[in-house]
């Protein structure tokens, strides 16, 4: 049932167009622009010891701007194929180049991770099809087991090559749906390590409990942190729970325990349309200093 679930929420991201989404275009910032320098980005396959039995892709984004003297900020994308596309929705490649030439956010390396496959090989081409068999149980889950898989095992293998700050005000965390409950569960077990936080239709639903953040949030010492949240009334309502409404508690119990968050709530549904069209503002308000 629960890979089954997993299933049709990727097909609703990735198909599903709902009425409400129709007033959500890609601005400027998400557009090649003349004159703007653009980063490079290189593709690499990881066999995880932590999640054990799996293989998966990511995606390693360089901005132009970039000296191997400088520390540079570090941004991660779960489900990294969705955000590092060029002629996806997210486009956060070329957000990045637009808005680092700008100096509207810092020189900022991009790590684009996709979820395991419990394979030997990866399918030839990333996507949703054939479905990350591990997806639900890497970002549903709340433990620090992400956290951990990041800062012992993918983070070390970019710093091979890149210098990224140790300053965990200049590291900060995305993802969509599933993706982006695992973004804030990474920061809320490691605030020393990540304090950006960006959700778009977080599932803050009881998938693997994480409806349970509200009243964490409200019962746990302020953290340090910085949560951007984006839903729409279009989201889902199924038997994990509704998740407009799950955004809306989550945005409620961030304000009464004072943290610096946003939430951006429209019509639009379980997808990345909204997502996309705000992205730029997303980064811009995340990396606002």
């Amino acid at each position: 049932m629960m890979r089954l679930m997993t299933c049709a929420l990727w097909l609703t991201l990735t198909s599903f167009v709902f009425a409400g989404d129709e007033e959500y275009v890609l601005g400027p910032d998400s557009q090649r622009q003349t004159g703007v320098p653009q980063g490079a980005v290189t593709e690499h396959v990881w066999k995880s010891q932590i999640f054990e039995g799996t293989i998966r892709r990511f995606w390693v984004y360089v901005p132009a701007q970039y000296k191997a003297e400088t520390a540079a900020s570090l941004m991660v994308f779960q489900d990294g194929h969705a955000y590092v596309k060029e002629d996806g929705r997210f486009r956060a490649p070329v957000v990045m180049d637009n808005l680092i030439h700008k100096h509207e956010m810092p020189v900022t390396i991009g790590l684009f991770i996709d979820p395991g496959h419990k394979k030997e090989q990866l399918p030839e081409k990333p996507g949703w099809q054939p479905s990350p068999e591990n997806r639900s149980f890497e970002y549903d889950t709340l433990s620090d087991q992400f956290a951990r898989f990041l800062l012992e095992e993918i983070i070390p293998e970019v710093q091979k090559t890149y210098k990224i700050s140790d300053d965990p005000n200049q590291h900060a965390i995305c993802g969509i749906s599933s993706g982006g409950i695992c973004a804030f569960t990474v920061a809320w077990e490691r605030p020393n390590n990540f304090r950006k936080v960006l959700s778009h239709v977080g599932s803050f639903t009881n998938i693997r409990g994480g409806h349970n953040y509200e009243a964490l949030i409200r019962k746990t010492e302020k953290k340090p942190l910085r949560v951007y949240l984006q839903d729409g009334s279009g989201d889902l309502d199924n038997e994990h729970g509704n998740w407009p409404l799950a955004n809306q508690s989550m945005a409620a119990s961030l304000k009464f325990k004072g943290y610096d968050y946003q939430f951006i709530y429209g019509t639009g549904a379980h997808n990345d349309i909204h997502g996309a069209a705000v992205l730029p503002d997303a980064m811009r308000w995340l990396w606002r200093e």
